[in-house]
């Protein structure tokens, strides 16, 4: 590089862009002062980590761009890397898969969808997601609580102009279809589901319960029902919520975890105290990258879409750059925002659990980047349902029986997407009457599960029931779910559950969640073809067995209708011929041949068969 050229660089703020021979963007890169920036990388090289000698020998050209501060600096490095993403610049993994909650407030009447597209049109965005399950679960759960429009009306231009849905009908919705109402009251009903969406319970309750008395008091009581309904529901919710602060403040937390040149990143969004989501994340070529510097990078790409910043941001890297990043934020959202490394307390606790669970994102990744033992089926079924980790060990539940007699539970277990038979079990239905369904399937899941306790307890090196399922599927619906789903609440149990809904074929079609949802799925999806396989193997394990079984009584009953022949006997001749054809084939001397039988029993026996005197 030209000395003279180097000499002449300006002392301001601004932002490098280093080019290869091709003219190729290879890196970006932000200076307080440019001329001792660019200095250093073309200074004392042997100096240089190896990641940066390297970059510095493909180094052809440069350009620069000066900028009146660090900050506009900042902001226009964050630009230009996502718009050449430069392969020498730490580069976080691509998020546009990932899905968002959309809220499209510049319309007269908003609405609010998933979208997988980040676009500047003055919307708000709540996200990313890791699922759209996550996602239709929040919208559908918002949508219901505040009777909007789930349909694709056209307002106003729709308003008075269509028939009554079934959501009207039943007053899920507030059907602005039928019944016109104006702009300023359908954007209340927005801003209240944009503050649940956001976390701010308490005010929304304080509200409701404000609307609800007035109710009361006006004998509106049918209003009022409503109201108390919706109050419920979102302390339901809250319950369910982790509290993380009982200081209700608004904070985002980052741990990292390492693993060979790439870093796992997660994120816990915390909101007036509670943990409302989390974001996992992976950047690339990190393996040289020190500590503070990966912090920033980081901090700089993730914050440099999103508009919802917290006040705090906790991180577990001390971060280069802080005061500037802060500044950064401040002046990007509005208000004040704090980048902290707690070293103790309840703060660093909440850093060690991001970074517990950037761990398990890795191990995640590992897996799924591997190939070798989790199939596309088993992180298909994954992503589609929603699953904190991966559902390597699925069981799958079924009850048969002839018209409420003889009811039998079987079990049956695939690993990493595969039927591991050895795993099978069987149930003999010991407590549940009369084809009671419900009743069967939940004491095969309480057995199941008390002998998987008892051998943990025992620490049982054979164990023939552990290690728990990551997910159970159910050969029923949505009553089966509801049973066996009180019953783990009971065993305080957390495994997520599922049945398998079946269509006019007595196939699956969907599935439905423990909170009742129905998951519908491609028919040629690889997460698809897998629970057909399950369903198709857990039914025809249970009818093999109620078959077995069904013969079984059968002997017995033949055998023991003849005087003289009970259980014993009966066993001694099932040993000695096999099958009951057999037995009825033989001849006296052969029935009197086989040892344990006297003479006159044998002689029953030829007579009950050969109807003899």
């Amino acid at each position: 590089m030209d000395k003279e050229h180097l000499l002449n660089l300006p002392e301001e703020p601004g932002v490098y862009l280093m080019k290869d021979k091709d003219g190729t963007v290879i890196y970006v890169g932000k200076a307080k002062i440019l001329k001792n920036r660019l200095k250093q990388y073309f200074t004392a090289i042997s100096n240089h980590p190896p990641k940066v000698r390297a970059m510095v020998a493909n180094i052809d050209s440069f350009e620069y761009i000066i900028t009146d501060s660090e900050i506009e600096a900042l902001i226009l490095e964050c630009n230009l890397i996502k718009k050449y993403k430069p392969y020498y610049n730490i580069l976080l993994k691509d998020d546009k898969h990932y899905p968002y909650i959309k809220v499209t407030l510049r319309e007269e009447y908003p609405k609010i969808f998933l979208t997988r597209r980040l676009v500047k049109d003055g919307s708000k965005y709540y996200g990313p997601y890791t699922s759209s399950f996550a996602v239709r679960e929040a919208i559908d759960m918002t949508c219901k609580l505040f009777r909007l429009p789930v349909c694709n009306l056209k307002m106003p231009a729709d308003m008075g102009r269509k028939k009554e849905c079934l959501n009207a009908h039943i007053d899920q919705c507030v059907a602005p279809c039928i019944k016109p109402m104006s702009r300023e009251d359908y954007r209340k009903l927005i801003a209240d589901a944009c503050a649940f969406l956001e976390g701010d319970h308490e005010s929304i309750l304080r509200q409701l319960e404000t609307d609800m008395d007035a109710a009361s008091e006006a004998m509106e009581f049918e209003r009022a029902a409503i109201l108390r309904d919706k109050i419920i529901s979102i302390k339901k919710i809250e319950e369910r919520q982790k509290v993380i602060s009982d200081k209700q403040s608004d904070e985002d937390v980052i741990g990292f975890y390492r693993q060979g040149s790439k870093t796992y990143g997660e994120v816990f969004f915390i909101r007036r105290g509670r943990l409302i989501g989390r974001h996992s994340t992976v950047l690339h070529k990190t393996a040289e990258v020190e500590d503070a510097q990966l912090c920033a990078e980081f901090i700089k790409q993730f914050y440099a879409e999103r508009n919802d910043i917290p006040k705090t941001i906790y991180t577990c890297y001390v971060c280069e750059d802080e005061a500037l990043l802060s500044d950064w934020l401040t002046q990007k959202n509005g208000r004040r925002t704090f980048i902290r490394c707690p070293q103790r307390g309840e703060k660093k606790k909440l850093t060690d659990m991001a970074c517990k669970n950037a761990r398990q994102n890795a191990v995640d990744h590992l897996l799924r980047d591997s190939g070798k033992n989790i199939p596309k089926a088993v992180l298909a079924l994954k992503e589609a349902l929603g699953l904190e980790q991966l559902p390597k060990r699925i069981e799958s539940y079924d009850i048969s029986h002839t018209a409420g007699s003889d009811p039998v539970g079987s079990m049956v277990v695939f690993c990493d997407g595969r039927s591991a038979r050895s795993k099978y079990r069987h149930f003999k239905i010991k407590t549940a009457q009369g084809g009671d369904d419900y009743a069967a399937m939940t004491e095969v899941i309480f057995r199941r599960i008390k002998r998987a306790q008892e051998e943990a307890e025992a620490k049982d090196a054979e164990s023939g029931f552990l290690p728990l399922p990551d997910v159970i599927l159910l050969d029923g619906g949505k009553g089966q779910v509801s049973a066996v789903k009180e019953l783990l609440e009971m065993l305080d149990t957390d495994i997520p559950l599922f049945g398998m809904v079946k269509d006019d074929r007595h196939r699956t079609r969907a599935l439905v969640s423990s909170e009742g949802e129905e998951i519908g799925f491609q028919r040629t999806s690889e997460a698809f073809r897998l629970l057909s396989e399950i369903q198709e193997e857990v039914h025809r394990f249970a009818i093999t067995y109620h078959k077995k079984l069904r013969t079984k009584h059968v002997i017995g009953s033949v055998l023991e209708e003849i005087e003289g022949v009970g259980s014993e006997t009966r066993k001694k001749l099932i040993r000695h011929f096999k099958s009951v054809a057999a037995v009825k084939e033989a001849g006296l001397e052969e029935l009197c041949a086989v040892p344990g039988l006297s003479e006159k029993v044998s002689k029953n026996i030829y007579n009950f068969f050969h109807k003899t005197s």
